[in-house]
């Protein structure tokens, strides 16, 4: 009698045991795993393009085609917004005494300034300053180069999820047949049919959010482009860059923008480009972003909301990214197991349909 329940004290302990070890190990392996997650999506994103390319030619030169083009964007990109901003920031520095002799001579031209400026003597401090500007740009260039290292140094996580979504677009589906096979028929072609839906809402939704993305940049070129604010190229990429992020991308972007338009014609141009990106927002949050969650993931928008949250708290901006269609992932997940629960709880009907009664007299 005292051996049962020593036995099922020992299994107990063996098995916090070894969920503790598991979530340990899990913690460990946090970021490899965020790899592999990341490898997932970006190979799921970019079946579609490989397989229309497969159909002309071999499936490793599809998949270094869109890898060439996935690589070449973000060149693009930084060629075309960091020069200008660099350029600028450098013209400020070199313009700093000089807007610093004319704070100083506005100041002599007023008296209450002029009078403060006696006592704590500030335009000879801001002139000391602004002529060290240009040399600590230098400093500035160094702080550069270290954030350069960091970033060189992350590039081994960059190749390694490369290598990874690789692997998964060159060989990822005869793994799922062969996982696939090893189920009985009718569980198969559910979780099948599970998987073809999930890979058709993350490409409709990295397609959306791009044509979203892209809708944004272009029509934030046209308005700066008639309002004849400078930089309007390279602020309509940050603004494609950010409106990737869902929830808070636009509005930062928008922001951004708006300080740009301080330093060009204020108030005028900038209250112009307030109203503006206030009412498109309006209209992307009411009726861009519905119609692509609707046509590709109808995720209701608390759950859009709460995974968004979550994914930026683990992941930050790639988290972020992810969390929509993660969560159209599970949903989908969850909707098959939910069906296949009630599909075994439903009684059979396959069976002989009961005999008609026959006529009066007539033996059974």
């Amino acid at each position: 009698m005292t051996e049962a329940p020593a036995r099922a004290i020992l299994r107990v302990v063996l098995i916090i045991v070894g969920v503790v070890i598991v979530l340990y190990l899990l913690y460990l392996l946090r970021k490899p795993i965020g790899w592999v997650c990341i490898a997932v999506f970006l190979a799921v994103a970019l079946s579609p393009p490989v397989n229309r390319l497969n159909q002309h030619m071999r499936r490793g030169f599809a998949i270094a085609i869109v890898y060439l083009a996935l690589l070449a964007i973000p060149l693009m990109l930084s060629a075309l917004i960091v020069p200008p901003f660099v350029r600028e920031a450098n013209n400020a520095a070199d313009d700093a005494p000089k807007y610093a002799r004319d704070v100083t001579d506005y100041v002599e031209k007023n008296k209450t300034l002029r009078k403060l400026n006696e006592d704590y003597d500030i335009t000879s401090k801001l002139q000391k300053e602004a002529g060290k500007l240009p040399s600590k740009l230098g400093g500035a260039a160094k702080t550069l180069r270290d954030v350069g290292v960091g970033i060189v140094n992350s590039i081994f996580a960059l190749v390694t999820i490369l290598i990874l979504t690789a692997f998964l677009l060159g060989s990822g589906r005869q793994w799922v047949n062969r996982a696939l096979a090893l189920q009985p028929p009718e569980r198969r072609e559910r979780i099948r049919r599970a998987l073809d839906h999930m890979a058709r809402a993350v490409g409709g939704y990295v397609a959306g959010v791009l044509l979203q993305a892209t809708i944004a940049g272009v029509l934030t070129y046209v308005v700066l482009t008639i309002l004849g604010v400078p930089f309007r190229a390279p602020l309509a990429v940050v603004v494609f860059l950010f409106d990737l992020i869902p929830l808070v991308g636009a509005t930062i972007a928008a922001v951004l923008v708006g300080i740009v338009t301080v330093f060009n014609d204020f108030p005028t141009v900038t209250i112009i480009w307030t109203v503006w990106s206030i009412v498109y927002q309006q209209v992307e949050n009411s009726v861009i972003q519905p119609q692509i969650q609707r046509r590709t993931l109808q995720v209701h928008p608390f759950v859009v909301m709460v995974s968004v949250l979550f994914g930026a708290t683990l992941l930050g901006v790639i988290g972020a990214l992810v969390a929509i269609p993660a969560a159209a992932s599970i949903q989908i997940a969850l909707r098959e197991w939910w069906e296949y629960r009630a599909d075994l709880e439903r009684p059979d009907e396959g069976g002989p349909p009961p005999a008609e009664p026959g006529p009066a007299g007539a033996p059974a």
